[in-house]
């Protein structure tokens, strides 16, 4: 068997979310760090040693060095949502393979200039969602897809929130989605992984979302529906006690799921379905956690030397035009938005 080819990731931004993916990319076997750049030379040698980041790894006070750098293959993005699409869009010029912190960017018109770049370069794109390359999810869509276990969907009910702090101070010109773009994204996600991301024909956000001073959102729901009659809800939320629930109802049968964006054990996670009347548990384990199943995908894909994987870019895209939806209901008086794809 041919030795697999280690991708050589540098990591632009030290912010707390980085951390976990310097993990995950220390234990895939097919990663390896190759550069950390930080907004000063300081931050990322303290970000290098604090997350026992490979000897060899070179410490730039700066992103473009990292784009620069003949030693980098792909990029994880983790900086404010505002700098996505200058960043990503100068990564995939620079040829360098594209993973992305969540939201992917503050709407689709900027996601659309990212995937643009990726797509003339030739480089992978990815969102950083974990818990999509969880085997549980796969076992999940397998449910969804069944009409002898779920049959037609019905409704589908998705909370998801984090009692983190991490809005409550933010600014429009950092990050303008807040709560929705993030503990949203794995709500919308979620809810249209139930559908085979078929896109809602229209949205309604809920009245009176909470906001911050500044007027980012700490938290926020809305009703999305389709054409055939089904119907899908959501809250979301960065100042609420944890959530990560979904529920999702279909003529003959139910699915439920409590931990699905963080399991509760890492190789490990259950979920819950009534099938002909009966109750089932099933357990789905994993080799490694799903964030380093996450960064050996990416690494797989990008190192295959085939065309990139166009999957991951429509999901990043259709959970975009939903959040873009969700907040234009909310910016227009909560009117009913028609999504078009």
């Amino acid at each position: 068997m041919a030795e697999q080819r280690q991708i050589r990731f540098g990591i632009l931004g030290c912010a707390t979310v980085a951390r976990n993916l310097a993990r995950a990319i220390s234990l895939a076997p097919n990663a390896t760090i190759s550069a950390v750049g930080g907004s000063t030379a300081e931050k990322a040698t303290a970000f290098a040693a604090e997350n026992e980041c490979p000897a060899t790894a070179k410490i730039y006070g700066g992103y473009d060095a990292v784009l620069d750098d003949p030693d980098v293959d792909a990029v994880y993005i983790a900086l404010p949502t505002s700098l996505h699409v200058r960043w990503a869009v100068l990564a995939a010029q620079k040829k360098k393979h594209v993973l992305v912190e969540k939201p992917a960017a503050l709407n689709v018109a900027e996601l659309d200039r990212i995937l643009a770049a990726c797509e003339a370069s030739g480089v992978q794109y990815m969102d950083a969602t974990p818990w999509m390359h969880h085997p549980r999810t796969a076992k999940m869509k397998e449910f969804f897809s069944d009409p002898l276990r779920l049959g037609q969907l019905k409704s589908v009910h998705c909370n998801v929130s984090f009692s983190l702090n991490i809005h409550p101070g933010e600014k429009p010109d950092v990050d303008a989605v807040g709560a929705l773009g993030d503990a949203g994204w794995h709500s919308i996600s979620a809810i249209l992984l139930t559908t085979d991301y078929d896109l809602p024909e229209s949205v309604t956000a809920f009245p009176d979302p909470e906001v911050n001073e500044a007027g980012v959102i700490l938290s926020c729901g809305a009703s999305l529906k389709w054409q055939d009659g089904r119907v899908a809800t959501f809250y979301c939320s960065s100042v609420a006690d944890m959530a990560m629930d979904i529920f999702a109802y279909g003529i003959a049968g139910k699915l439920r799921v409590h931990d699905f964006v963080i399991p509760f054990a890492e190789q490990s996670a259950p979920f819950y379905t009534l099938e002909s009347y009966r109750f089932i548990e099933h357990g789905v384990k994993a080799d490694f956690p799903q964030d380093v199943l996450m960064v050996i995908e990416f690494c797989n894909l990008a190192g295959s030397g085939s065309a990139p994987e166009k999957k991951w870019a429509v999901i990043s895209r259709k959970t975009q035009l939903v959040v873009d939806a969700v907040m234009a209901s909310i910016q227009k008086g909560f009117e009913t938005i028609k999504v078009v794809y």
